[in-house]
């Protein structure tokens, strides 16, 4: 024990010296990096301002966005061994966007997403593997397809509102509508991607494993058991097993001549088709693989679903003009003293709805970023080169708030017929993404918003309870109010669809 003490002692220096040698160059290679980017001079060995970010997400990214607003749209800083950049400006975001490919720049979803989502994962898809699988897609949004969703995204919407009328309506139990959306549209995506597939208990392990995904998606990369980060990678892999064992299903299903009922049976229908002509089956079209890409679809609706929805509630609710005007269509359309859904030609008419919907994913686009890795040495700007290995950080979110007209203003007639700046003001309307990766589900996402906003503004009367700065954003893992949405609920017409 002497022996091994006294060696330890004597070798104290060497070590210290060896840590403090690996401080410095840590930093200077950060610095070298950074060059004349705005962004902290000095950063935590290792972990970088990990915590910062882990801590309070919300400050984190605000800080990195005025950073980058006072020089050429960039901010640079440092997480987990990792350099990052931060992209403020609209033109150089479109400069990832359009470059995603093996000798550019790589989407990862998430900062360390690979590790955490897994191998077979659609948003790592390059070239023909990536076009042959987004053809494979083409049959899950045609005009059958929406419609058959449509009905289904309804009849949870529905269910829900009932059960949220039954247990806080009267106006004296206030709620908070964040965990009561979260629960809907996990139900909605369910039901909608593999509806008859899933049994009670698989629901409920389900929903359990997505539960652990979204707290791990927020901490700190440490993938060991008893870690949220490691517990949510292994939540994944669980999902997306179960997600293979609905694609066998379906197969089976499809195989067997059944009419398509959800989204894997519009998408495994022409797969079988293929098979059953006698040619070899389509690339990445195993159970397996198709669990992995089904998991993309979940995180993509998931959270940025409950995230607008919020955001809808919580905007309508600032503008009662806007409220008044959507309640005005809707009930020119649609009542719900007919029982009978809304029809797709009935949605296609609530033109103004739509408008709101729109509005309220670029005044608060769910996914605020969309990070991406840089395989190269890439030439962003005449005066800075995004080093090799970089995580780039796109900022939706303040593409969002540039050359619209009165950009802070929450106004849905901007995407009217008249005005048309979805349109004048299209590169900068990035809730859905850009180039090749953009994504294929945003005309469901819509359908789904105005779903909602319709139904809910027609059912239910709603006020939000007064609280400091219940406005403030908070990251869970998509933005939300930071009061969750907390309103008071009352029923709002006597009749109610009865489904």
């Amino acid at each position: 024990m002497v022996f091994s003490v006294s060696i330890f002692v004597s070798l104290a220096p060497y070590i210290a010296s060896a840590l403090l040698l690996f401080l410095l160059l840590e930093q200077l290679s950060y610095l070298r990096k950074k060059r004349n980017l705005p962004g902290p001079l000095f950063v935590p060995p290792v972990i970088g301002n990990a915590v910062a970010l882990v801590r309070d997400p919300t400050s984190f990214w605000d800080k990195q966005s005025a950073a980058a607003g006072i020089s050429g749209g960039l901010s640079a800083n440092y997480l987990i061994g990792k350099f990052i950049v931060y992209i403020r400006d609209t033109e150089l975001s479109h400069q990832i966007f359009s470059n995603v490919r093996p000798d550019a720049f790589h989407l990862v979803g998430h900062p360390f997403g690979k590790k955490l989502f897994g191998d077979h994962n659609l948003i790592y898809m390059f070239g023909e593997d990536h076009k042959s699988v987004r053809r494979q897609l083409a049959p899950n949004f045609t005009p059958k397809a929406l419609s058959t969703y449509t009905a289904l995204q309804q009849l949870v919407i529905l269910r829900h509102l009932r059960k949220w009328e039954e247990t806080f309506s009267g106006g004296s139990r206030p709620v908070s509508l964040r965990h009561l959306v979260r629960e809907l549209n996990l139900e909605t995506s369910q039901t909608v991607f593999v509806g008859p597939y899933l049994d009670k208990e698989a629901r409920n392990g389900f929903r359990t494993d997505y539960n652990l995904f979204n707290l791990g998606s927020m901490a700190l990369p440490i993938d060991l058991p008893g870690f949220a980060f490691g517990e949510a990678r292994r939540a994944v892999k669980r999902l997306a097993k179960t997600l293979a064992v609905c694609a066998g299903k379906s197969k089976a299903r499809m195989a067997a001549g059944e009419e398509p009922t959800c989204l894997i049976d519009f998408w495994m229908q022409p797969i079988v088709a293929e098979i059953e002509s006698g040619n070899p089956p389509p690339p990445h079209s195993g159970d397996e693989e198709i669990g992995g890409f089904l998991f993309d679809f979940l995180f993509a609706a998931q959270d940025a679903s409950t995230s607008s929805l919020l955001w809808a509630v919580t905007l309508l609710d600032s503008e009662p003009e806007v409220l008044s005007r959507v309640r005005e269509e809707v009930g020119r359309i649609w009542s719900p003293e007919s029982d009978a859904l809304i029809t797709v030609d009935q949605l296609a008419e609530m033109k103004y709805t739509l408008s709101v919907a729109r509005e309220v994913v670029r005044f608060r686009p769910p996914a605020t970023m969309v990070p991406h890795v840089a395989a190269v040495d890439f030439p962003l700007t005449e005066s800075y080169t995004i080093p090799k290995g970089t995580i780039v950080f796109p900022s939706v979110f303040d593409s969002s708030f540039q050359g619209f007209t009165e950009p802070n203003r929450f106004d849905p007639d901007r995407f009217s017929q008249t005005r048309k700046e979805d349109q004048v003001f299209k590169r900068n309307f990035l809730a859905f993404g850009w180039g090749p990766h953009q994504c294929v589900g945003q005309r469901y996402a819509l359908n789904h918003l105005v779903l909602f906003i319709a139904i809910f503004s027609t059912l239910l009367d709603f006020k939000r309870l007064p609280s400091d700065g219940r406005d403030e954003i908070v990251y869970c893992p998509t933005i939300s109010p930071k009061d969750g949405c907390t309103v008071l609920l009352s029923k709002r017409v006597a009749a109610y669809p009865d489904y």
